[in-house]
């Protein structure tokens, strides 16, 4: 782990392993997987998307404070008073969303950083916004049908091993795109 990593990537770094411990349940359960599994894809999914959220939130917080001085006069306070009112409606962390906070709180567009192997920024945002989509449908849809052939799995095992990966770099991205030069 890099020294100047972020805290709220710390943190992300041990979020993100909920989603990993309920991937490898699923691969501790052999081939082909039991119809039931499906809903720890599904879950792990939806933790993956969590740690994100959590991230973006931590990482946007921790960047205001640093950028506010240590006085605590009636600017900075009605700084962090509105990121905290505008944190308990940040939901679905879209591509979009996520400009918008780090542009309005830090002057950053964390989306333009958004480069690595096999993904540049418009790609990595796609991505997110794809995998943002399918959390709704991971929590909002279950596939389950009393009757009848079931339908294909909405998360497959690559599928969760792709969106962590994905997570695990975006985070990277991001938190490399804000840490400030020593």
């Amino acid at each position: 782990m890099e020294d100047d990593s972020s805290e709220a990537k710390l943190v992300f770094d041990t979020s993100i392993k909920d989603a990993e411990d309920l991937l490898e349940y699923c691969n501790s359960l052999g081939h082909p997987l039991p119809e039931k599994a499906e809903v720890f894809k599904r879950a792990g999914l939806v933790m993956a998307l969590a740690a994100w959220e959590t991230y973006v939130e931590d990482r946007v917080r921790e960047g205001v404070l640093r950028e506010v001085s240590k006085r605590t006069d009636h600017a900075e306070r009605f700084i962090q008073a509105r990121l905290e009112e505008e944190l308990k409606r940040f939901h679905n962390p879209s591509a979009e969303k996520t400009k918008k906070l780090f542009t309005d709180y830090l002057g950053v567009d964390v989306t333009a950083a958004w480069s690595w192997r096999h993904y540049d920024p418009v790609k990595a945002k796609e991505k997110l916004d794809a995998l943002v989509k399918k959390r709704g449908d991971a929590v909002h849809r279950s596939k389950r049908r009393s009757t009848g052939p079931s339908p294909p799995h909405l998360v497959t095992k690559e599928d969760l091993e792709k969106a962590i990966r994905f997570f695990r770099e975006l985070v990277t991205a991001t938190d490399k795109s804000l840490i400030a030069p020593s």
